[in-house]
């Protein structure tokens, strides 16, 4: 069902990583010189918000939409990184790097997000799993 409340997280996951690609943080990645820094931090960013979309829908199958949400965090996680180097490289943080910080806070938000959804689908699928034994 799609009005379940791991779908909230999920399209919330979906719709910040979207959101990233009008942040100062990726305008840096894509001008660094490094260009391989920019790409890949696309390439994980994109990753995520497929895996968080497509999750979506794979509602009928609790085992595999776990399966899908644990890979979606681990690419999530690998943003991360890439955010985390991205404000490294600008000088670290301070002041005057506020807004590539909430940037990156948007990517962590994320995480926290995925985080949720795949803790809602495993309640969910303990939950059938009970049910299941009464019958």
């Amino acid at each position: 069902m799609i009005q379940r409340i791991q779908t909230v997280y999920l399209f919330l996951a979906a719709a910040l990583n979207i959101s990233v690609f009008f942040t100062p943080i990726y305008r840096h990645a894509v001008n660094d010189p490094a260009g391989w820094i920019g790409i890949g931090f696309a390439i994980f960013l994109t990753l995520a918000f497929l895996i968080a979309a497509a999750a979506i829908f794979l509602y009928q199958n609790r085992s595999l939409q776990i399966r899908i949400v644990k890979a979606g965090t681990y690419m999530q996680i690998v943003a991360i990184g890439f955010s985390a180097g991205i404000l490294f490289s600008l000088g670290g943080f301070g002041t005057f790097l506020w807004q590539e910080v909430l940037s990156s806070g948007l990517i962590v938000l994320a995480l926290m997000f995925y985080w949720l959804a795949g803790r809602s689908i495993k309640k969910d699928e303990e939950l059938v799993k009970s049910m299941d034994r009464i019958r």
